[in-house]
């Protein structure tokens, strides 16, 4: 008791100290803030009211931006499966799975703006950069999941068939699967979910989707219209998160 009594003080204190260093070393001036008041008035009311000529680009973008959170979930779940398997301890050897989980890390803390930004570098505009960005990107944490469901399995299954000389193919498909198939179909949801929000701010650095229209539009100062795309971004995300609630109660 004394013992977990210390570690929650020194992680406390840690906390505290954290806090207390990031406040005293950081230049914030709070007053700067409060003058801005006005010119944050100013921007909000140059959007109002909000221009509707710009359905049908919005409407184009909107679709892209869903084509590519697709298509770029489908790359990820094809390249998570097997590299999932290969991150699994469960499945191989330490020989194999520990420097696959070292890609899966490096992948992920690559930001997918980079990524995007790589990729418009070398195959130029449009969805395909933000397909193959998000699909690199989503790869490193979809198939960390996978790999996680399939340590988190009950090894009595596993066993079993162990004994009676099935191979891990075998172990896979009648021990493993059923028992992390919803934990699977519940991660693949999500991460499709977090895709399309990503997938919006994409156009930015020219690889496709609504995002491309904002940054348009902002930097011609048609705020009304900016203000269009951005209530419909609004309305794609909460519609996004309704149909990832449903999903997921189906999937419990």
């Amino acid at each position: 008791m004394r013992s977990r009594g210390f570690g929650g003080f020194a992680a406390g204190a840690l906390v505290a100290g954290a806090v207390l260093w990031s406040f005293a070393t950081t230049d914030v001036d709070l007053s700067r803030l409060l003058s801005a008041g006005s010119r944050i008035a100013d921007f909000l009311g140059r959007m109002v009211p909000p221009d509707p000529t710009v359905m049908n680009e919005i409407l184009k973008g909107s679709a892209e931006t869903l084509r590519i959170a697709i298509l770029g979930s489908l790359g990820a779940v094809l390249l998570s499966v097997p590299l999932g398997i290969l991150a699994s301890e469960t499945m191989v050897s330490p020989v194999l799975y520990r420097p696959v989980r070292t890609l899966l890390a490096f992948i992920r803390a690559i930001p997918l703006i980079l990524v995007a930004m790589l990729m418009v570098g070398a195959v130029g505009l449009g969805p395909l950069p933000g397909i193959i960005a998000v699909a690199f990107h989503a790869t490193g944490m979809l198939a960390k999941f996978y790999a996680e469901a399939i340590d988190g399995v009950s090894r009595a299954p596993i066993a079993a068939l162990e004994s009676a000389g099935a191979g891990w193919l075998a172990r896979l498909r009648y021990a493993i699967w059923p028992q992390m198939a919803p934990v699977v179909a519940r991660d693949t949801i999500f991460r499709f979910e977090l895709n399309l929000r990503e997938s919006l701010i994409l156009g930015v650095v020219g690889a496709g989707g609504i995002g491309f229209y904002i940054q348009t539009y902002v930097r011609s100062f048609q705020y009304d219209k900016a203000a269009s795309v951005t209530l419909a971004v609004i309305a794609m995300v909460i519609a996004i998160e309704a149909i990832n609630v449903a999903l997921r109660r189906r999937f419990a």
